[in-house]
């Protein structure tokens, strides 16, 4: 599984804990994420950022009406150069600071030392998929996600993690964005949640929608199914790196409201 820690914290942290000791007493909780919200039928709903690079509403999907109802967006409607134009006339020091790229929680501390402390180290064979020639080795497979392609140490990439045997410690590559079995146009999500309402209670069998399966500024077009289980969402386009664990966020169709999101299997 390739977990979110983003989408868990600002549930149940920021907005979760938080408003539990202190956000009670308030009538609203403003916040620096790019994002909107949106009021229409006397409810409020999710809304996506000015700056498309830089929305933030897929860490925000997991959050519940009553969260998102006592949210304040103050730079929502804002490019990130024009918040920056303003903290520059404000004098503010963080008016030309670098964006944070990290995983706030860790600081400064390394990320692979992070994991290293609490799972350690079990060396294991990197495999190509498609000839089972071992291309050279790995520390665990627990340093390692769909998808990626930095940090597997082989020459003569790109190479890119397909998949990982968990039973065996194996690590699957393939090299090139290209190759075929990294894709697919399609994924099953368990426990879908519903930030405001389930827009498609009395729809038909499936709804045009947008979504987004990783932090990009490009929403993809395509389909969303109930199952027994939960949804299933099928894909205009071919989607690189599917991961188990990310979630899915799902949007309206014009990509202006964020619906909700749900865990992919």
């Amino acid at each position: 599984m390739t977990p979110n820690p983003d989408v868990m914290c600002n549930k149940l942290i920021k907005f979760g804990v938080f408003e539990q000791r202190v956000g009670i007493s308030f009538d609203k909780t403003a916040t620096g994420h790019y994002a909107t919200t949106i009021e229409k039928d006397g409810k409020v709903f999710l809304g996506t950022a000015k700056d498309p690079v830089k929305d933030q509403t897929d860490f925000l999907a997991q959050i519940n009406y009553l969260q998102v109802s006592k949210l304040m967006f103050p730079i929502g409607h804002l490019m990130k150069s024009e918040v920056r134009k303003i903290a520059e006339n404000a004098q503010l020091p963080s008016a030309k600071r670098h964006d944070s790229q990290g995983i706030c929680f860790l600081g400064k501390v390394n990320y692979n030392d992070f994991i290293r402390r609490y799972l350690g180290v079990k060396q294991g064979p990197i495999v190509e998929l498609e000839t089972g020639k071992i291309l050279g080795h790995h520390n665990g497979y627990w340093f390692h996600t769909v998808g990626q392609r930095k940090g597997l140490g082989l020459s003569g990439g790109p190479w890119y993690v397909i998949r990982k045997d968990v039973e065996s410690n194996i690590v699957w590559a393939s090299r090139g964005f290209e190759v075929e079995s990294q894709y697919g146009y399609e994924f099953t999500m368990n426990d879908f949640h519903f930030i405001t309402e389930n827009p498609w209670e009395n729809a038909e069998e499936s709804a045009d929608i947008t979504f987004k399966i990783r932090h990009t500024p490009e929403f993809t077009k395509g389909k969303i199914i109930k199952t027994g289980a939960g949804y299933r969402i099928v894909s205009e386009d071919k989607l690189q790196g599917i991961a188990a664990g990310q979630f899915g966020v799902v949007y309206d169709e014009a990509s202006g409201i964020c619906i909700g999101s749900g865990e992919i299997v």
